[in-house]
């Protein structure tokens, strides 16, 4: 039984560019005992600074109750600190320790040294255009 698929499996493909661009990341990663969420998490406030928990969750695409444990085994390894919003107990704001930002110092370099390769070998266009066009699906598929 064949189905009538035209286009290739866009979500597959997406999925398949992520673990070929990380498994580039996941040895560093490893290598200072960090997750993938981890480090997402770590990128997120290496970018923003002090974050209210929603939007780590948000940025970093994890889910509410898995955050948790995350940020709880953060805190633990002295990644992380979290502080009520003194004005509304319900919300927590999360930053990164000296420790914690001395990892995305280090993680940075070498991610960025993996993004100039593949600018090198896509082309500085190619990649700019990859980025675009990611961006666009985003957008287009946004719920209205």
């Amino acid at each position: 039984m064949s189905t009538s698929f035209v286009h290739r499996n866009l979500p597959r493909l997406l999925l398949q560019a992520r673990e070929s661009v990380m498994a580039h990341t996941r040895p560093s990663l490893r290598e200072h005992g960090l997750s993938d969420q981890q480090w997402r998490v770590l990128r997120v406030l290496g970018e923003h600074g002090t974050v209210e928990t929603g939007r780590v969750a948000r940025e970093a695409y994890i889910l509410g109750p898995s955050l948790t444990g995350v940020l709880t085994r953060m805190e633990r390894d002295g990644l992380i600190r979290r502080e009520r919003d003194p004005e509304d107990q319900r919300r927590t704001a999360v930053q990164a320790t000296a420790k914690g930002m001395k990892l995305v110092e280090a993680l940075s370099h070498t991610i960025e040294a993996h993004y100039a390769a593949m600018e090198k070998a896509l082309g500085k266009q190619k990649l700019a255009q990859l980025y675009a066009l990611l961006d666009e699906l985003i957008e287009l598929e946004q719920p209205e």
